[in-house]
């Protein structure tokens, strides 16, 4: 079982609980969801300052806005279409484009200034720093569906419903940031490349 199926399993009797008017319920979905919301604000900004701000205006949407759930989708689908529009309406808000590009470049340019050329030198937290300036630089939409799938378990079903697109589309966006990624990472350090068998 997914993070995410667990979530849903223990927050789904709070919900009902907190749009019947119990505040304490509804602190309580607040509470386990924090952490979950601010990953997916991470994801859909790039940057940490701005995922706490978006993660915070969630915390008010969800709290005014619990009564406007059905039930016709999981709640942390809904949820994440709240954190989603949060995200769109805070880029709009913002000059984050131009920032993230800007801390992109510096955080590539500096897990590439650490360590030699041998495989032997890179470790595992230069790796997760190569990773990390990377993922920022994938198109939204990429980093997105990368985020959700390969690091958040969820199924492409899942993440198709979420963002109302066809299963097909997230697949094509996962194919491309897997390539994207991989392709950059051999760039960066091409002793990864595997050799050739004679």
């Amino acid at each position: 079982m997914s993070e995410t199926q667990r979530l849903n399993q223990a927050v789904t009797p709070l919900v009902r609980d907190a749009q019947a008017g119990d505040q304490q319920a509804l602190s309580e979905v607040l509470r386990r969801c924090y952490q979950q919301i601010h990953r997916w604000a991470l994801s859909l900004t790039g940057d940490p300052d701005d995922a706490d701000d978006v993660t915070q205006d969630v915390l008010i949407r969800v709290h005014q806005r619990i009564g406007q759930y059905r039930g016709r989708s999981q709640f942390t689908t809904w949820l994440y279409q709240v954190t989603r529009n949060s995200a769109g309406d805070f880029h709009r808000r913002s000059n984050r484009r131009e920032r993230l590009a800007q801390r992109s470049t510096e955080e590539a340019g500096g897990a590439l200034h650490q360590g030699g050329t041998q495989l032997d030198e890179l470790h595992a937290s230069q790796v997760l720093d190569l990773v990390r300036a990377l993922f920022v630089e994938l198109p939204e939409r990429q980093r997105e569906v990368f985020d959700l799938v390969d690091l958040q378990d969820w199924s492409p079903v899942e993440v198709s419903q979420a963002l109302n697109m066809k299963p097909v589309t997230v697949r094509a966006h996962l194919h491309r940031a897997r390539r994207a990624m991989r392709k950059r990472i051999l760039e960066r350090h091409p002793e990864l490349m595997e050799e050739p068998s004679v």
